[in-house]
């Protein structure tokens, strides 16, 4: 099902709309995700276990929230949503109980992350290059750079799980917010009817 040209420019045209509107909000979220990279760079292993416990947390929460709901709801598929919610709190337990060895699977997931994140981050840059903003080349570099740390990670197994986990996720944050940062600035140009240098 592909979408008709004056719909397509329709959404192009507010998603470059609410960029230059909020512009100083995408600015912020670029400085915050910078600093939570950096920090993580410095302490990549405090970082891997912050994310791991994360994981644990997030895997509990919706297992019991799942399991509440089955019960309370019986859905048609009783079983297989009671199925879905014990493998959720039981993987919450697993990397809350033994937080080091669940960092070599969530490793993996990572991986998986970086490589979805990449292909999403090019697909939409070469999409949106004319409509968005003239730095669509960060964006890019994002996903191209997401798809390198991936392949990084994996070649490094299972030794580097430990640290890389943190430092991985630190690098994806640092570029994520320069990506947000130039674009935040490219639409507040546009906004205040600067002149823009297209790159």
């Amino acid at each position: 099902m592909s979408m008709k040209s004056p719909e397509r420019e329709q959404i192009q045209s507010a998603v470059a709309t609410s960029l230059q509107k909020h512009w100083a909000l995408f600015l912020i979220e670029g400085i915050i995700l910078m600093i939570l990279g950096l920090a993580a760079v410095i302490i990549p292993p405090l970082a891997t276990l912050a994310a791991e416990l994360l994981f644990g947390w997030l895997f509990l929460v919706s297992g019991v929230a799942g399991l509440i709901t089955t019960l309370w709801m019986r859905p048609v598929g009783l079983w297989w949503s009671l199925l879905s919610a014990i493998i959720g709190i039981a993987a919450g337990v697993v990397l809350l109980l033994w937080p080091l060895s669940g960092i070599l699977s969530l490793t993996f997931v990572l991986i998986a992350f970086f490589v979805l994140e990449g292909v999403a981050s090019i697909m939409f840059a070469l999409e949106h290059k004319r409509e968005l903003s003239g730095r669509w080349g960060w964006m890019l570099a994002s996903g191209i750079v997401d798809l390198c740390l991936a392949a990084i990670i994996f070649s490094g197994l299972p030794g580097s799980a430990a640290w890389a986990l943190g430092l991985l996720i630190g690098i994806n944050m640092i570029f994520g917010g320069s990506a947000l940062v130039a674009m935040a600035l490219h639409a507040r140009q546009i906004n205040e009817g600067l002149p823009v240098a297209s790159h």
